[in-house]
């Protein structure tokens, strides 16, 4: 809203330092600073309020050191987090881009879902929550969403030659006025062309998982492209949600990964550096890097609150927001294939419990007892059962994710 303000300010009556908004680097450092100040002034109050509202965590006794003492903190914190990302983006971000919006519709789905499972358990009184099966069909749907945006809309393109979209036989949306530097002309085409590492030029088209259909393979790649999207959206904010078990951990990843994924945005809507590091060229994607501010800066505000000993819980309202948030701006990006990296916390919390109970069955159905590959899972309990403090594990998961975040920038260059 700021934007549209401080434009008509700068055009219709020359306002001195309106142009300022023009540049996302200042919009994206105000958009970190206003969601910090909202995550930190407003969420004493929002914890408040869920005190006197008696919203306080249930905790099962696991045998955990410290676990019993949570019992009662204030769940269902999560909001704290949406409402520091979406004011900060409603204020400073073009509301009339389609990363935008659909980077608000994932943080509103994935919200109402975890919300609606969080009030369940709290005032329903019911440990399970939300049934599974509510929370995949949630997944889909979003995933569904964020699928036909990438495939059908206009103005989510890809900027490459004309002769190559011709060739490819991609749909041209706008023919550039300028060409490169070898005189081909330029233009924006609508692709399932992704980023990926160790391929050729870092790039791989969906199309080729059809090429038994040959030249049909455009009008089918929706039956590889839907169900990918669909996974990656699912498996991330589950991982988010696992990952959230102890203070400080989900956030503090979340966050280095938002940021991973603002330095990704800027690269991408910057035509010089994403030749440099071949990477594509996305039009309109500049507004990614404000959202990603607005992300990080509530993640770290939150953790204001949330590092331990934590005063206050997200709860499902704020960790399948935010794993569907990263799913989206990684998909959006056309990134979505460095996830494994990228997440790799979420990606072997997840593992963990998958392993954990499969091996469980399978040793109880061969031998008549469950047996563990970890003292338990997820993960991140393994290691409080031997007895390391959680503040430890949470920084040492911090430093292997800033490591993973860096390993996922680096792998662009490599072909």
């Amino acid at each position: 809203m700021l934007y549209y303000l401080f434009e008509y300010l700068e055009n219709s009556i020359d306002f001195p330092g309106a142009g300022v908004f023009k540049f996302i680097s200042f919009r994206t450092g105000l958009a970190i600073i206003l969601s910090l100040i909202i995550s930190i002034i407003f969420g004493n109050r929002i914890i408040s309020s869920l005190k006197r509202m008696q919203i306080g965590e249930s905790v099962r006794d696991l045998g955990l050191e410290g676990q019993l003492e949570k019992s009662g903190t204030p769940t269902m914190g999560g909001v704290i987090i949406i409402l520091s990302i979406l004011a900060p983006c409603l204020l400073l971000a073009k509301l009339d881009n389609i990363y935008i919006l659909t980077l608000i519709l994932a943080t509103v789905w994935m919200a109402v879902i975890g919300f609606v499972d969080d009030y369940i358990k709290v005032f329903k009184k019911d440990k399970k929550g939300l049934h599974g099966r509510f929370k995949i069909y949630g997944q889909i749907g979003l995933g569904l969403l964020i699928g036909l945006v990438m495939l059908y809309h206009n103005d989510v393109s890809v900027r490459m030659t004309e002769d190559y979209a011709e060739e490819e036989g991609f749909k041209v949306v706008r023919v550039l006025d300028a060409p490169n530097q070898n005189g081909d002309t330029l233009v924006y085409a609508k692709s399932t062309i992704t980023n990926i590492p160790f391929f050729k030029n870092n790039q791989l088209d969906y199309r080729k998982f059809l090429w038994f259909l040959g030249d049909n393979a455009g009008q089918f790649v929706w039956l590889i492209f839907i169900p990918i999207i669909i996974i990656i959206v699912s498996a991330v904010s589950n991982g988010a949600n696992l990952t959230d078990g102890i203070d400080g951990l989900a956030t503090g990843v979340s966050a280095i990964i938002g940021a991973t994924l603002g330095i990704l945005a800027y690269v991408s809507s910057n035509t010089l550096i994403a030749d440099y590091l071949q990477v594509l060229y996305l039009p309109n994607s500049a507004e990614i890097v404000v959202f990603a501010g607005c992300f990080v800066g509530a993640c770290v505000g939150f953790l204001w609150h949330n590092s331990y000993p934590a005063k206050v819980f997200m709860g499902d309202t704020g960790s399948l927001a935010i794993g569907g948030v990263i799913a989206a701006m990684a998909i959006l990006l056309r990134k979505e294939l460095l996830i494994p990296i990228l997440c790799g916390i979420f990606l072997v919390e997840n593992l963990s419990v998958v392993l954990q109970v499969g091996y469980f069955k399978y040793t109880k159905k061969k031998y008549g007892e469950g047996r563990r590959i970890f003292l338990m899972s997820p993960l991140h309990h393994h290691y409080q059962k031997k007895g390391i403090h959680e503040s430890k594990i949470v920084t040492r998961f911090w430093i292997v994710g800033i490591m993973l975040a860096i390993l996922s920038i680096i792998t662009l260059k490599l072909q």
